[in-house]
Parts: structure tokens; sequence; C-alpha cells
């Protein structure tokens, strides 16, 4: 079971750092080469801008919750 979430959290770890580098800084990322930068900026965020937070904050979630399992796993062996 640790070594599972030794591997969640190693892929998840990756997976956050390519997710956090497609975010859109002041002037525009990533993100604007899927399509983030063709709607207009009077909606505020784009479809793309709100999934990828929305899949952003899912992966962050599951990271969290491999490294307390990871705890809970090492510290009742």
């Amino acid at each position: 079971m640790e070594l599972f979430l030794q591997i969640l959290v190693v892929i998840t770890s990756l997976v956050m750092v390519a997710l956090i580098l497609l975010h859109r800084a002041k002037g525009g990322g990533l993100s604007t080469l899927f399509g983030g930068g063709m709607a207009s900026n009077l909606s505020g965020s784009t479809m793309a801008e709100k999934n990828l937070n929305r899949f952003t904050v899912l992966v962050a979630i599951i990271w969290f919750i491999s490294i307390i399992g990871i705890g809970l796993v090492v510290s009742y062996q």
C-alpha cells in the first residue's frame, strides 16, 4: 500500500507541475496554445481556464490525500 501511495504522489506531483505551467499568468501562458486565448476578455476567465483550474484542484486534492495516507501507513506500521 505504501508503494502504491508513493507512486501516486510522484505521478500527481509531475501532473501538478505540468498543470501549473499551463495556467495563464498576467501576460498569457501556455494555456493559450490550447484555445485559452481565443475567447473575449470581457467574460473573465475562459472555459478552458476554468476546466484547467478544476482539474488542478482535483489533482491537488488527490496529492494531499496521498501524502496523508503515506503518513498514516508509516505511523501505524
